[in-house]
């Protein structure tokens, strides 16, 4: 019988040059590492090894803060500020359907009360806008 030749497998990853094969433990008490999670989560990272790393080498650690009242508070204006822009679109429907399907003394009355509607809406809107610039002069850090 023949002896069985090598077959030598080609398939897989390319070995590291330089792998990472040194591991090191270390143990935290309950103060150490409530701060060591805090550090973690305002690093932004996805990795424990990583940010480990990042701080025993000073590298720069980037803190990124989501203040979610703000978000929460941009998400609603701007869901607002859409309503604002379908009221906008709808007026001149409005005004046309007015024109077309009432008399003339039907529509000026219904003219009427859009108008006083048209108003109390500029009005809110101009709140709205001041409100805006003051959550922006005492909350936003720019």
């Amino acid at each position: 019988m023949e002896p069985k030749k090598k077959i030598h497998n080609t398939g897989g990853r390319k070995p590291k040059q330089d792998p990472a094969v040194h591991r090191y433990g270390i143990k935290l008490t309950g103060d150490e590492n409530f701060r060591f999670r805090q550090m973690f989560e305002q690093s932004g990272l996805d990795c424990y090894s990583k940010f480990i790393k990042a701080v025993l080498f000073k590298r720069e650690i980037k803190v990124v803060k989501v203040d979610k009242t703000t978000l929460d508070y941009y998400v609603r204006l701007t869901q607002f500020y859409r309503q604002f822009q379908a009221v906008g679109n709808n007026y001149n429907q409005i005004v046309r359907t007015l024109k077309t399907n009432f008399g003339e003394k039907r529509a000026l009355q219904m003219l009427y009360r859009l108008e006083q509607c048209t108003i109390e809406l500029v009005v809110l809107s101009k709140y709205i806008i001041a409100q805006t610039k003051e959550y922006e002069a005492k909350f936003l850090q720019r």
